[in-house]
């Protein structure tokens, strides 16, 4: 459904240059299909995100759904992909009703108007799992929880194909952010919405996405599907993020953890970017950038850029 070719993202610096956000990222995401999109602070996801939602214009790259370009978008691509916020509080306007917000969209698009809008305003309540009576009330009346649910209503108004949603559990309680995946997983099942999950959390992401890509100072350094990168993980990142992920019962010898902190995207080292924090690296990691390449192993639709991607002595 969602094809992701090689976009790059840059912005002006303040010594006059430009800083690689986003540099050469592709990804796909299938009809029904939830991928997840994980890696530290400062690697890029949200930049990918608002520029697949079109809030940012790649300088490079294409991003195509159901095969047919986004560079320039109509109102009906435009509504085929929607974006949920980090912060559903600060992504909702506080003077305005529920009820207020859902007709506005139903009406600039065409969708319904009069006693039809208000009829799939409550089937949309019904949809996120909130009561009828919620469309009456603001933003302040509503818990952290209640809140994501209506900006996920707001998303699905407009009838999109895909949602991105940009770490919509972070700011929640662990168990209220599990309802709202499981409304998510919910949502794809009815609807076959795909969606594509940012995120640094992967408990969230091992909970319920099908494949994963996993990002570091711009670039996608791993992909494949969820359980296989999350069990036989082929970039030295990936396991470092895997061992660093907190455990209820940690077991010995986890692994190594990360040296440092990742460099300024404006900073990117020569070689592999990846090299001076890594427990495994060689000359050839400083000098030469591996490529996105796909496994030798027949480990069907998984890649990683690292030099011993193959090499089972390295893992």
């Amino acid at each position: 459904m969602l094809i992701v070719r090689g976009i790059s993202v840059s912005f002006p610096s303040a010594g006059g240059g430009l800083i690689h956000a986003a540099d050469g990222v592709s990804l796909d995401v299938g009809a029904g299909e939830i991928v997840g999109l994980v890696g530290e602070s400062g690697s890029g996801k949200t930049t990918v995100a608002r520029a697949i939602a079109g809030l940012l214009a790649p300088r490079g790259g294409e991003i195509l759904l159901d095969g047919e370009p986004l560079a320039e978008r109509s109102r009906a691509l435009r509504r085929a992909i929607q974006l949920v916020f980090q912060d559903p509080y600060a992504s909702l306007n506080p003077r305005r009703t529920v009820r207020s917000v859902l007709r506005e969209l139903l009406h600039v698009h065409g969708l319904a108007q009069g006693d039809a809008a208000e009829r799939r305003c409550a089937e949309l309540m019904a949809l996120v799992g909130l009561p009828e009576t919620a469309l009456a009330r603001r933003p302040a009346a509503f818990s952290g929880g209640q809140r994501q649910r209506i900006a996920i209503a707001r998303a699905i108004a407009v009838e999109p194909r895909l949602i991105v949603a940009d770490e919509p559990v972070s700011a929640l309680d662990v168990s209220v952010g599990a309802t709202i995946l499981a409304l998510f997983e919910s949502l794809r099942s009815e609807l076959g919405l795909g969606l594509l999950l940012i995120s640094h959390n992967l408990a969230v992401v091992a909970a319920i996405c099908d494949r994963v890509a996993v990002m570091y100072l711009g670039r996608v350094v791993e992909s494949g599907p969820r359980a296989a990168v999350f069990e036989d993980p082929r970039h030295p990142y990936t396991r470092a993020l895997l061992d660093a992920a907190p455990r209820l019962r940690p077991e010995a010898g986890r692994g190594e953890r990360l040296r440092g902190e990742a460099p300024p995207v404006g900073a990117r080292p020569s070689g592999c970017a990846f090299h001076d924090r890594c427990p495994r690296v060689a000359d050839i990691c400083r000098t030469e950038e591996p490529a996105l390449l796909a496994l030798g192993d027949g480990a069907g639709a998984r890649a990683a850029a690292c030099h011993f991607r193959d090499d089972p002595t390295a893992r």
